[in-house]
């Protein structure tokens, strides 16, 4: 027989914090400030290294600062809105403008003084090379065991002679 433990603290806590997000979101909204926002991201391993891409549409190069440390990424920067003059119709807008500031925290370090950028059609690619403490390495074991070890000691007496 399954029972559930019901924790009430628990629960009013989870509570009071959704509460404060719907607070949160409306005074946002009555204020006329935009919610913020942050980019999406892939971390993928390849090999060697890390591969970060960031999805960052609309955004200027130069309007991004990309910040890396041996355990982290920052990548922070603003996405400025157009200045647009309505007539008569109605305009509406649900882009999201403003500022925006994202860390990632990578799962091995990294050498940060050679990272390669590239940004392209509002892509942000990061190839970060792991520390060589942290790189893949292949060893090779001997599963042949001590046999022959000991034939190539005899091989080798035989050719000194």
């Amino acid at each position: 027989m399954l029972v559930r433990y019901w924790q009430p603290l628990r629960e009013f806590e989870t509570l009071r914090q959704q509460m404060d997000r719907v607070f949160d979101e409306l005074t946002q909204a009555t204020s006329g400030e935009t919610t913020a926002w942050a980019p999406a991201i892939e971390l993928k391993e390849n090999g060697d290294a890390l591969v970060l891409r960031a999805q960052l549409p609309g955004i200027e190069a130069k309007d991004l600062d990309v910040q890396v440390t041996r355990e982290a990424v920052a990548i922070s920067g603003e996405y400025r809105s157009e200045a647009k003059e309505s007539g008569k119709g109605f305009l509406r807008s649900e882009f999201r403008y403003g500022k925006f500031n994202r860390v990632i925290p990578l799962p091995v370090a990294v050498e940060n003084d050679q990272v390669t950028a590239d940004f392209k059609d509002g892509i942000l690619s990061l190839t970060l090379p792991k520390v060589k403490e942290a790189r893949n390495r292949v060893v090779k074991l001997n599963l042949v065991g001590e046999e022959k070890s000991e034939e190539k000691a005899i091989e080798a007496e035989a050719q000194e002679s």
